[in-house]
């Protein structure tokens, strides 16, 4: 399975608590997960995986390579959001969406029909 990891932005946790809200509702749960974290780190993501329930059936090691990689590989895209959050203050998350390639691809078409 391929997964694929992004940073979206900043939100305050109120906010992102109501969207988490409002997807755990839906009878059909995607492969797509909403991940947060009070700090901009890899090590704050990487434990944000680990509260994904097993249910959804990912191989948490190829989750995780995925986002090293995109730390990785996005150093400038990272610095940015870690200062947005550090600019927006402590009752803000930064967020990120992690998701098997399928799910996400169906995600996009769903909101485009």
């Amino acid at each position: 399975m391929a997964y694929t990891f992004e940073l979206l932005g900043v939100s305050p946790v109120l906010d992102f608590f109501n969207h988490q809200q409002q997807l755990s509702k839906r009878k059909h749960h995607s492969g797509v997960e909403y991940l947060s974290a009070y700090q901009c780190t890899l090590d704050a993501f990487i434990q944000s995986i680990e509260t994904v329930p097993p249910e959804r059936g990912w191989r948490l090691d190829q989750a995780v390579d995925t986002v090293v990689n995109f730390w990785l590989s996005n150093v400038e895209t990272v610095r940015h959001w870690k200062q947005r959050l550090e600019d927006a203050g402590e009752q803000n998350l930064v967020v990120a969406r992690l998701g098997d390639l399928r799910s996400l691809q169906a995600e996009f078409e769903q909101l485009f029909s």
